[in-house]
């Protein structure tokens, strides 16, 4: 179990819900305030006074990164400031189940009385109500970066207590992008999480999208997901196959939502592969100009790629995926349960995926999946559904620091992609699922920069090991990399005659050069 962080505003209830919580989770309490003040040896007025609030932010964040850092869990009731800092609150997310506390200016200003103790609020000219108002106005990013927000007005605090211990027993991923922050369930054969997730939105109702192959194999959980929500929801089943990822289908999907007269509120479920995840989502990105969606993968690539980022969109004849927008859904449910179903080709292509994540983030990652590769070709292997855990949180981290591709860090998930976009397209996307020609790419790619000095020598082979011991082939034919190029020369990476292309530095690690697509045909 991981620590459980109680952040938001003062008097919201976490120095109340967070003694319960640690008594519910039998683990200690912390107060950072107390601990500021005990280790200081002075109140937390008198530092503010003595010392001013930057002095005091220091003393704070030393605590908070000391917490960070401790393997033993505790509850934490933090200082409303103390995740004000991105780094401390994104290293908070990675270590630590973060729950902010939500209350109204004029319930905080019940609960705490006399205000003249709390420096934050009386070293202002304006009125405390509206200095409430003010704070919380301009922290709402850095409070809505969480695993969870619970509103306490009105709300006993032991079911604070019990909902915020019941998130830090789910654990989920948090992929924090302020007011669009969303969490990952990674779970096993766990319908009601889905259902939760829904429920935890509050939909008009669900247009829900599938296909005719997931909906015959796990339409069964699908419908145990939805049986417990009362509302109405407009089913669309699609056919199967990278090759109907068109406009086309995109609008049979528009034209069953608004036919239905759904509004705002409505919620899509893209509950399938990648095809199904980019076509829902990039559907529920157009209709009304933007409504919310879902990911419900029931595939390993979707699992670790498709669902988690926001990237949705679909095939046009100049290349793969060249046609689409980034936007994010507003949860995750990962159930390993649908990979029981999934055939063996497809189980063996995602794992394309997740070496890619491994070389490009965490070398130990990377030896883990050496070590572990027979093990994790079992669909019901424990250990499968904690190297996707970790493949998620790694994907998270990146897509946080930079959602848009706006500064290169995003595209290096984008490894072996040149190739293997180009190869799809030149088959017409039947000969290679995603992953196998993500696989041809990836040795072919790191190829190239080992002969041009860019990666160390022996990762192709070693990554090629890896593949192999996955199952998948990485041999290309010289005429079909030539007969490809032509797609290179379309990629969306591409700036006037170069292209962005993703050059690991060191196993786990990555940055991008812009290099000529006419380096790619030495491969």
């Amino acid at each position: 179990m991981r620590s459980l962080f109680f952040s938001g505003f003062m008097g919201t209830g976490k120095t109340t819900a967070g003694p319960l919580a640690a008594s519910r989770l039998d683990v200690p309490f912390i107060d950072t305030d107390e601990v500021i003040a005990r280790e200081a040896g002075a109140t937390i007025a008198e530092l503010w006074k003595r010392d001013g609030e930057a002095k005091f932010r220091e003393r704070e964040r030393a605590i908070v990164e000391r917490l960070i850092a401790d393997p033993k869990p505790h509850v934490v009731a933090l200082g409303g400031g103390a995740l004000l800092s991105r780094d401390v609150r994104h290293a908070a997310l990675d270590r630590a189940t973060v729950v902010t506390l939500t209350s109204t200016p004029a319930e905080i200003i019940r609960r705490m009385g006399d205000v003249s103790s709390r420096p934050n609020l009386t070293l202002s000219s304006a009125n405390p109500l509206a200095r409430i108002a003010e704070l919380l106005s301009t922290r709402a990013h850095a409070y809505a970066e969480c695993h969870a927000e619970l509103s306490t007005d009105g709300v006993d605090a032991d079911d604070v207590a019990e909902s915020a211990c019941a998130v830090a027993r789910r654990d989920p991923v948090a992929l924090p992008l302020g007011a669009r922050t969303y969490v990952i369930d990674v779970v096993h054969d766990a319908p009601e999480a889905l259902t939760d997730a829904i429920a935890r939105l509050a939909p008009s109702a669900l247009v829900v999208v599938t296909d005719t192959s997931v909906r015959r194999a796990r339409g069964a959980a699908l419908d145990r997901a939805l049986s417990h929500l009362a509302l109405p929801h407009i089913d669309i089943t699609l056919p199967p196959g990278e090759e109907h990822k068109t406009l086309s289908t995109v609008s049979t999907i528009w034209d069953a939502a608004l036919g239905a007269g759904i509004d705002r509120d409505v919620l899509v479920i893209a509950f399938g592969g990648g095809v199904t995840s980019d076509l829902a989502g990039f559907a529920a990105s157009t209709l009304l100009r933007g409504v919310r969606f879902v990911s419900a993968p029931t595939t390993l690539l979707a699992m670790v790629d498709a669902s988690v980022g926001g990237k949705t969109g679909f095939d046009h004849p100049t290349g793969k995926n060249v046609i689409g927008a980034i936007h994010q859904p507003r949860a995750v449910v990962i159930d390993t349960a649908h990979l029981s179903t999934l055939s063996p080709r497809e189980l063996r292509a995602g794992f394309a995926e997740v070496v890619k994540i491994a070389l490009t983030s965490s070398a130990s990652f990377f030896e883990h999946l050496e070590s572990n590769a027979a093990r994790l070709l079992d669909p019901a292997s424990g250990a499968l559904l904690s190297t996707i855990r970790e493949a998620v949180t790694l994907k998270a981290q990146i897509v946080r620091d930079d959602e848009r591709e706006s500064h290169d860090r995003r595209i290096i998930l984008n490894l072996g992609h040149t190739i293997g976009h180009a190869l799809e397209a030149q088959s017409n996307y039947r000969k290679y699922l995603h992953g196998e020609a993500v696989a041809i790419g990836l040795v072919a790619e790191l190829g190239v920069c080992e002969k041009h000095g860019f990666t160390p020598k022996g990762t192709a082979a070693r990554t090629r090991a890896l593949l192999e011991a996955f199952g998948l082939s990485t041999t290309l034919r010289p005429d079909e990399l030539r007969a490809a190029m032509r797609f290179v020369s379309s990629d969306k990476k591409r700036r006037r005659t170069r292209i962005a292309l993703p050059v690991v530095t060191a196993l786990g690690a990555a940055d991008v050069r812009e290099l000529p697509p006419e380096l790619l045909a030495e491969a």
